[in-house]
């Protein structure tokens, strides 16, 4: 689990860097020319998972979807940012305090970091596709220009 960790830790960063880099502004923004929902949608979708595989994790099975934020938060940038750093921090905790973690809980953890990594990808192309810019270290992660 610790290289699982280490990955994870690594992919929460990058969040933490899209946070500040997002505006409050750009949370209600979509995709024009494609069928999308919106960037603080998309974070929503983050937080909600982080909180629900954690809680499926501690449970040892999953135990279904659910998501802290609201839909009038997900257009607050303070709200947006301060969910995912609390998500990310719980998951940490709750990782790092698993000792002996059961197929089924690997399992789990390993579609937390899938899921988290799929956004991101999704991310890069609303950066592209709204010319937000990309932070450094998305572009250092992904081999950006």
């Amino acid at each position: 689990m610790t290289l699982l960790i280490d990955r994870l830790n690594k992919a929460f960063a990058l969040y933490d860097d899209l946070a500040v880099h997002f505006s409050e502004a750009s949370l209600a923004l979509k995709l024009s020319v494609l069928p999308s929902n919106t960037i603080g949608e998309q974070l929503w979708c983050v937080v909600g998972a982080r909180e629900s595989y954690i809680e499926g994790i501690r449970k040892g099975q999953w135990d279904g979807f659910r998501c802290s934020l609201t839909t009038e938060d997900i257009r607050k940038k303070d709200k947006v940012t301060h969910a995912l750093a609390a998500s990310a921090e719980t998951a940490c905790k709750v990782l790092s305090q698993i000792t002996n973690a059961t197929a089924e809980q690997e399992k789990l953890a390993f579609e937390l970091l899938e899921h988290e990594i799929q956004h991101q990808g999704q991310l890069i192309r609303y950066l592209y596709g709204l010319k937000l810019g990309i932070p450094d270290s998305l572009k250092a992660r992904y081999h950006l220009d």
